[in-house]
């Protein structure tokens, strides 16, 4: 799975890496994105735009928007039939804009040790993902757009090289030149863009152990980046 996520990279320079007419909506040097949070993604209903969309996806068929916190991933093995993700795959893509991710590595009676991914070049990357506007059922029409959630969530994959070493899961990291692909505005199969779902190059890829201040949810800023201690044995 994945769980958190950085996006510091300053808003102007986004719209030039991802090719947008006007700069993504500016939340600020984030270090720790969680599930529940807005993130910046440019969906497929407008790919020259970026907008915020809520992590944990609320299918539009949902009666309750909680389903959201247990929809934060999901799956490229079965992302094409479960319920949940099947429509938004087919209709729904969006690419989320990020500069890092963490993973976590079980370490015994040590809890849990975060390792922050991000690419050699310290560019920002896409991540792919799926997006849904749910709507609370009995809405009268004409406060349909007022009401609307817009949520999203990241799709996982098996592991490079690289972050096999801590974790069995990463989330797909979408390669610029497949960008049109996913963000097609016409529906898809998992037949067209299945081969997207697939580990990013893992020699373009390195990681660092991070402290555990980032652990927890609620701590942000740059210290979730400070290096971990060196250990000893």
């Amino acid at each position: 799975m994945c769980g958190r996520f950085t996006l510091k990279t300053p808003a102007a320079e986004l719209a030039a890496a991802f090719d947008l007419i006007e700069p993504p909506p500016d939340l600020g040097p984030r270090y720790n994105i969680a599930p529940s949070l807005d993130l910046v993604a440019v969906t497929n209903a407008d790919p020259r735009r970026a907008r915020l969309l809520r992590w944990g996806l609320v299918p539009y068929w949902a009666d309750d928007p909680a389903i959201g916190n247990r929809l934060a991933n999901a799956r490229a093995d079965s992302v094409a039939i479960k319920p949940s993700f099947r429509e938004a795959l087919k209709r729904r893509r969006c690419l989320v804009l990020a500069d890092g991710f963490y993973e976590w590595q079980a370490a015994g009676k040590d809890g849990k040790r975060p390792f922050w991914f991000h690419l050699r070049s310290g560019a920002p990357f896409a991540l792919a993902g799926l997006w849904e506007t749910w709507v609370p059922p009995g809405t009268p029409t004409a406060e349909r757009d007022l009401a609307a959630l817009h949520t999203c969530c990241l799709v996982t994959t098996e592991p490079n090289a690289v972050v096999a070493q801590v974790h069995d899961r990463m989330p797909v990291i979408v390669d610029p030149t497949d960008f049109g692909r996913w963000l097609q505005p016409e529906p898809v199969s998992i037949g067209d863009v299945g081969n997207l779902l697939r580990p990013f190059a893992a020699d373009k890829m390195a990681a660092r152990e991070v402290t555990r201040y980032v652990n927890t949810a609620a701590n942000e800023g740059p210290r979730c980046l400070e290096p971990a201690a060196p250990r000893l044995f």
